[in-house]
Protein backbone atom coordinates (compact mmCIF):
# COMPACT_ATOMS: atom_id res chain seq x y z
CA UNK A 1 0.00 0.00 0.00
CA UNK A 2 2.80 2.42 0.89
CA UNK A 3 4.67 1.63 -2.33
CA UNK A 4 1.51 2.23 -4.36
CA UNK A 5 0.89 5.56 -2.64
CA UNK A 6 4.46 6.68 -3.31
CA UNK A 7 4.15 5.76 -6.99
CA UNK A 8 0.99 7.84 -7.21
CA UNK A 9 2.85 10.80 -5.68
CA UNK A 10 5.72 10.38 -8.15
CA UNK A 11 3.24 10.44 -11.02
CA UNK A 12 1.44 13.43 -9.54
CA UNK A 13 4.73 15.29 -9.16
CA UNK A 14 5.57 14.61 -12.81
CA UNK A 15 2.16 15.75 -14.06
CA UNK A 16 2.33 18.93 -11.99
CA UNK A 17 5.85 19.65 -13.26
CA UNK A 18 4.66 19.18 -16.82
CA UNK A 19 1.85 21.64 -16.12
CA UNK A 20 4.25 24.12 -14.48
CA UNK A 21 6.50 24.01 -17.55
CA UNK A 22 3.66 24.86 -19.91
CA UNK A 23 2.51 27.62 -17.57
CA UNK A 24 6.04 29.10 -17.49
CA UNK A 25 6.31 28.99 -21.28
CA UNK A 26 2.96 30.76 -21.69
CA UNK A 27 3.91 33.44 -19.16
CA UNK A 28 7.47 33.73 -20.51
CA UNK A 29 8.93 32.96 -17.08
CA UNK A 30 12.41 32.20 -18.36
CA UNK A 31 15.84 32.24 -16.78
CA UNK A 32 18.15 33.88 -19.28
CA UNK A 33 21.86 32.95 -19.56
CA UNK A 34 24.27 35.45 -18.05
CA UNK A 35 27.49 36.04 -16.19
CA UNK A 36 25.92 34.92 -12.91
CA UNK A 37 24.24 31.85 -14.41
CA UNK A 38 25.53 28.35 -15.10
CA UNK A 39 23.26 27.58 -18.07
CA UNK A 40 23.56 28.62 -21.71
CA UNK A 41 19.99 28.69 -23.01
CA UNK A 42 16.80 30.37 -21.79
CA UNK A 43 14.93 27.88 -19.61
CA UNK A 44 11.49 28.00 -17.95
CA UNK A 45 11.49 28.36 -14.17
CA UNK A 46 9.07 27.66 -11.34
CA UNK A 47 8.85 23.88 -11.66
CA UNK A 48 9.41 23.46 -7.94
CA UNK A 49 5.76 24.38 -7.39
CA UNK A 50 5.03 20.75 -8.33
CA UNK A 51 6.99 19.48 -5.32
CA UNK A 52 5.22 21.95 -3.04
CA UNK A 53 1.74 21.01 -4.26
CA UNK A 54 2.48 17.28 -4.02
CA UNK A 55 3.62 17.64 -0.41
CA UNK A 56 0.65 19.85 0.48
CA UNK A 57 -1.80 17.33 -1.00
CA UNK A 58 -0.17 14.53 1.00
CA UNK A 59 -0.41 16.68 4.15
CA UNK A 60 -4.12 17.27 3.56
CA UNK A 61 -4.68 13.54 3.18
CA UNK A 62 -2.75 12.97 6.41
CA UNK A 63 -4.95 15.53 8.21
CA UNK A 64 -8.03 13.54 7.23
CA UNK A 65 -6.41 10.19 8.00
CA UNK A 66 -4.90 11.28 11.33
CA UNK A 67 -7.13 14.05 12.78
CA UNK A 68 -5.01 14.36 15.92
CA UNK A 69 -2.11 15.54 13.77
CA UNK A 70 -4.17 18.16 11.93
CA UNK A 71 -3.13 21.21 14.04
CA UNK A 72 0.58 20.37 13.72
CA UNK A 73 0.27 19.70 10.01
CA UNK A 74 -1.65 22.95 9.54
CA UNK A 75 1.21 24.96 11.09
CA UNK A 76 3.72 23.06 8.96
CA UNK A 77 1.67 23.80 5.82
CA UNK A 78 1.43 27.47 6.76
CA UNK A 79 5.22 27.71 6.92
CA UNK A 80 5.59 25.88 3.63
CA UNK A 81 3.08 28.19 1.97
CA UNK A 82 4.94 31.24 3.28
CA UNK A 83 8.28 30.12 1.84
CA UNK A 84 6.84 28.82 -1.42
CA UNK A 85 4.56 31.82 -1.78
CA UNK A 86 7.32 34.40 -1.47
CA UNK A 87 9.41 32.31 -3.85
CA UNK A 88 6.57 32.12 -6.38
CA UNK A 89 6.18 35.88 -6.17
CA UNK A 90 9.92 36.35 -6.63
CA UNK A 91 9.89 34.06 -9.68
CA UNK A 92 7.28 36.33 -11.28
CA UNK A 93 8.51 39.69 -10.01
CA UNK A 94 11.90 39.86 -8.24
CA UNK A 95 11.70 41.04 -4.63
CA UNK A 96 14.28 42.66 -2.33
CA UNK A 97 16.36 40.09 -0.47
CA UNK A 98 15.42 41.53 2.93
CA UNK A 99 11.70 41.05 2.28
CA UNK A 100 12.27 37.41 1.37
CA UNK A 101 14.42 36.91 4.46
CA UNK A 102 11.70 38.24 6.78
CA UNK A 103 9.23 35.70 5.40
CA UNK A 104 11.81 32.92 5.74
CA UNK A 105 12.37 33.86 9.37
CA UNK A 106 8.64 33.78 10.04
CA UNK A 107 8.33 30.30 8.53
CA UNK A 108 11.36 29.14 10.52
CA UNK A 109 9.73 30.51 13.68
CA UNK A 110 6.65 28.37 13.02
CA UNK A 111 8.83 25.26 12.85
CA UNK A 112 10.60 26.32 16.02
CA UNK A 113 7.25 26.69 17.78
CA UNK A 114 6.27 23.16 16.74
CA UNK A 115 9.52 21.77 18.14
CA UNK A 116 9.05 23.70 21.39
CA UNK A 117 5.51 22.40 21.74
CA UNK A 118 6.54 18.80 21.03
CA UNK A 119 9.74 18.69 23.08
CA UNK A 120 9.28 21.38 25.71
CA UNK A 121 12.90 22.36 25.04
CA UNK A 122 13.27 26.06 24.23
CA UNK A 123 16.96 25.74 23.33
CA UNK A 124 16.17 23.00 20.83
CA UNK A 125 13.42 25.16 19.33
CA UNK A 126 15.74 28.17 18.96
CA UNK A 127 18.40 25.98 17.37
CA UNK A 128 15.87 24.60 14.90
CA UNK A 129 14.72 28.15 14.07
CA UNK A 130 18.27 29.19 13.20
CA UNK A 131 19.01 26.05 11.21
CA UNK A 132 15.70 26.29 9.32
CA UNK A 133 16.34 29.89 8.30
CA UNK A 134 19.81 28.88 7.09
CA UNK A 135 18.59 25.81 5.16
CA UNK A 136 15.92 27.75 3.28
CA UNK A 137 18.61 30.09 1.97
CA UNK A 138 21.27 27.40 1.51
CA UNK A 139 18.99 25.36 -0.75
CA UNK A 140 18.25 28.51 -2.72
CA UNK A 141 21.97 29.22 -3.09
CA UNK A 142 22.72 25.64 -4.16
CA UNK A 143 20.04 25.43 -6.85
CA UNK A 144 22.33 26.50 -9.68
CA UNK A 145 22.87 23.52 -12.00
CA UNK A 146 20.72 20.75 -13.39
CA UNK A 147 19.29 18.37 -10.81
CA UNK A 148 21.52 19.27 -7.88
CA UNK A 149 18.90 20.63 -5.43
CA UNK A 150 16.18 18.06 -6.14
CA UNK A 151 18.58 15.09 -6.15
CA UNK A 152 20.24 16.15 -2.91
CA UNK A 153 16.80 16.57 -1.31
CA UNK A 154 15.79 13.11 -2.56
CA UNK A 155 18.91 11.51 -1.07
CA UNK A 156 18.56 13.39 2.23
CA UNK A 157 14.87 12.48 2.50
CA UNK A 158 15.70 8.81 2.04
CA UNK A 159 18.37 9.15 4.72
CA UNK A 160 15.84 10.55 7.18
CA UNK A 161 13.27 7.91 6.19
CA UNK A 162 15.78 5.19 7.08
CA UNK A 163 16.06 6.35 10.72
CA UNK A 164 12.53 7.65 11.37
CA UNK A 165 9.93 5.29 12.84
CA UNK A 166 6.57 4.82 11.16
CA UNK A 167 4.41 6.77 10.52
CA UNK A 168 6.93 9.65 10.73
CA UNK A 169 9.04 8.03 8.01
CA UNK A 170 6.15 8.55 5.59
CA UNK A 171 6.79 12.30 5.66
CA UNK A 172 10.30 11.75 4.33
CA UNK A 173 9.08 9.26 1.71
CA UNK A 174 6.47 11.76 0.49
CA UNK A 175 9.17 14.35 -0.10
CA UNK A 176 11.38 11.79 -1.83
CA UNK A 177 8.51 10.84 -4.15
CA UNK A 178 7.75 14.48 -4.97
CA UNK A 179 11.41 15.12 -5.85
CA UNK A 180 11.55 11.96 -7.95
CA UNK A 181 8.56 13.16 -9.95
CA UNK A 182 10.26 16.48 -10.68
CA UNK A 183 13.77 15.23 -11.49
CA UNK A 184 13.20 13.85 -15.03
CA UNK A 185 12.29 17.40 -16.13
CA UNK A 186 15.43 18.86 -14.56
CA UNK A 187 18.15 16.24 -14.92
CA UNK A 188 20.32 15.44 -16.81
CA UNK A 189 18.85 18.00 -19.24
CA UNK A 190 16.85 20.84 -17.73
CA UNK A 191 13.51 21.41 -19.42
CA UNK A 192 12.48 23.53 -16.44
CA UNK A 193 14.26 24.97 -13.44
CA UNK A 194 12.98 24.70 -9.90
CA UNK A 195 12.83 28.44 -9.29
CA UNK A 196 12.76 30.14 -5.89
CA UNK A 197 9.34 28.63 -5.24
CA UNK A 198 10.97 25.20 -5.16
CA UNK A 199 14.47 25.77 -3.83
CA UNK A 200 13.39 27.72 -0.75
CA UNK A 201 10.56 25.28 -0.12
CA UNK A 202 12.98 22.34 -0.26
CA UNK A 203 15.17 24.01 2.35
CA UNK A 204 12.10 24.42 4.56
CA UNK A 205 11.13 20.78 3.99
CA UNK A 206 14.64 19.63 4.90
CA UNK A 207 14.37 21.64 8.11
CA UNK A 208 10.96 20.06 8.77
CA UNK A 209 12.41 16.55 8.50
CA UNK A 210 15.25 17.59 10.79
CA UNK A 211 12.71 18.96 13.28
CA UNK A 212 10.67 15.76 13.12
CA UNK A 213 13.71 13.55 13.63
CA UNK A 214 14.93 15.67 16.54
CA UNK A 215 11.62 15.11 18.32
CA UNK A 216 10.82 11.45 17.59
CA UNK A 217 14.35 9.94 17.74
CA UNK A 218 17.23 10.01 20.21
CA UNK A 219 19.82 10.66 17.50
CA UNK A 220 22.13 13.57 18.26
CA UNK A 221 21.60 16.88 16.48
CA UNK A 222 24.99 16.78 14.80
CA UNK A 223 24.30 13.33 13.39
CA UNK A 224 20.92 14.47 12.08
CA UNK A 225 22.74 17.12 10.03
CA UNK A 226 24.65 14.42 8.13
CA UNK A 227 22.19 14.09 5.19
CA UNK A 228 22.31 17.89 4.78
CA UNK A 229 26.06 18.23 5.24
CA UNK A 230 27.11 18.44 1.58
CA UNK A 231 25.01 21.55 0.95
CA UNK A 232 25.76 23.01 4.38
CA UNK A 233 29.51 22.87 3.76
CA UNK A 234 29.48 24.26 0.22
CA UNK A 235 26.88 26.96 0.90
CA UNK A 236 28.16 27.78 4.38
CA UNK A 237 31.85 28.15 3.55
CA UNK A 238 31.14 30.01 0.32
CA UNK A 239 28.87 32.40 2.18
CA UNK A 240 31.49 32.89 4.89
CA UNK A 241 34.25 33.71 2.37
CA UNK A 242 32.00 36.20 0.59
CA UNK A 243 31.09 37.92 3.84
CA UNK A 244 34.71 38.08 5.03
CA UNK A 245 35.80 39.56 1.71
CA UNK A 246 33.15 42.28 1.93
CA UNK A 247 31.03 41.07 -0.99
CA UNK A 248 27.25 41.47 -1.08
CA UNK A 249 26.50 37.90 -0.06
CA UNK A 250 22.79 37.94 -0.97
CA UNK A 251 23.47 38.73 -4.62
CA UNK A 252 23.47 36.00 -7.26
CA UNK A 253 26.92 34.65 -8.09
CA UNK A 254 28.79 31.60 -9.38
CA UNK A 255 31.34 31.13 -6.61
CA UNK A 256 30.02 27.94 -5.03
CA UNK A 257 32.27 24.96 -5.50
CA UNK A 258 29.79 23.18 -7.76
CA UNK A 259 29.54 26.29 -9.97
CA UNK A 260 33.30 26.66 -10.19
CA UNK A 261 33.54 23.00 -11.23
CA UNK A 262 31.09 23.62 -14.07
CA UNK A 263 32.98 26.73 -15.18
CA UNK A 264 36.16 24.62 -15.17
CA UNK A 265 34.62 22.40 -17.83
CA UNK A 266 32.82 19.60 -15.94
CA UNK A 267 29.29 18.79 -17.08
CA UNK A 268 26.24 19.49 -14.92
CA UNK A 269 25.52 15.75 -14.82
CA UNK A 270 28.99 14.88 -13.58
CA UNK A 271 29.07 17.52 -10.86
CA UNK A 272 25.56 16.66 -9.69
CA UNK A 273 26.55 12.99 -9.71
CA UNK A 274 29.47 13.69 -7.37
CA UNK A 275 27.18 15.56 -4.99
CA UNK A 276 24.67 12.68 -5.11
CA UNK A 277 27.43 10.23 -4.22
CA UNK A 278 28.57 12.37 -1.29
CA UNK A 279 24.97 12.73 -0.14
CA UNK A 280 24.46 8.96 -0.26
CA UNK A 281 27.58 8.41 1.83
CA UNK A 282 26.42 11.01 4.36
CA UNK A 283 22.94 9.47 4.61
CA UNK A 284 24.44 5.99 4.99
CA UNK A 285 26.59 7.33 7.82
CA UNK A 286 23.47 8.63 9.57
CA UNK A 287 21.89 5.17 9.36
CA UNK A 288 25.07 3.48 10.58
CA UNK A 289 25.60 5.96 13.43
CA UNK A 290 22.05 5.46 14.74
CA UNK A 291 23.24 2.28 16.48
CA UNK A 292 25.80 4.19 18.58
CA UNK A 293 25.50 6.38 21.66
CA UNK A 294 24.79 10.12 21.09
CA UNK A 295 28.37 11.15 21.89
CA UNK A 296 29.73 8.69 19.33
CA UNK A 297 27.15 9.86 16.80
CA UNK A 298 28.32 13.43 17.25
CA UNK A 299 31.96 12.38 16.85
CA UNK A 300 31.15 10.64 13.56
CA UNK A 301 29.31 13.73 12.32
CA UNK A 302 32.18 16.05 13.29
CA UNK A 303 34.70 13.77 11.56
CA UNK A 304 32.61 13.71 8.37
CA UNK A 305 32.05 17.46 8.46
CA UNK A 306 35.79 18.05 8.91
CA UNK A 307 36.54 15.77 5.95
CA UNK A 308 34.03 17.63 3.78
CA UNK A 309 35.43 21.00 4.84
CA UNK A 310 38.97 19.92 3.97
CA UNK A 311 37.78 18.58 0.62
CA UNK A 312 35.99 21.88 -0.04
CA UNK A 313 39.12 23.86 0.81
CA UNK A 314 41.42 21.78 -1.40
CA UNK A 315 39.08 21.90 -4.40
CA UNK A 316 38.44 25.58 -3.87
CA UNK A 317 42.18 26.24 -4.18
CA UNK A 318 42.41 24.12 -7.31
CA UNK A 319 39.48 25.97 -8.87
CA UNK A 320 40.36 29.45 -7.62
CA UNK A 321 40.80 30.79 -11.18
CA UNK A 322 37.20 29.95 -12.15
Amino acid sequence: MIVGAMLVLVLLGSLLTWGARHYALRRQLLDQPGERRSHRIATPRGGGIAIVLTVLLAALVAMVRFPAMAPTLAVFCAGLLLVAGIGWWDDHRPLPALRRLVVHLLAAALLGMLVWQASGNLLQAVLLFLVAAALVNFWNFMDGINGIAASQSLVAALGFAAVLPLPAALAALVLAAACLGFLPFNFPRARIFMGDVGSGALGYLMASLLALASVVTDISWLALLLPLSVFIVDAGFTLLTRMLSGQRWMEAHTQHLYQRAVKAGLSHARVTGVYILLGLVASAMLLASAAFAPLQQSAIAVAWGTLLACLWGVLRLRLHNY
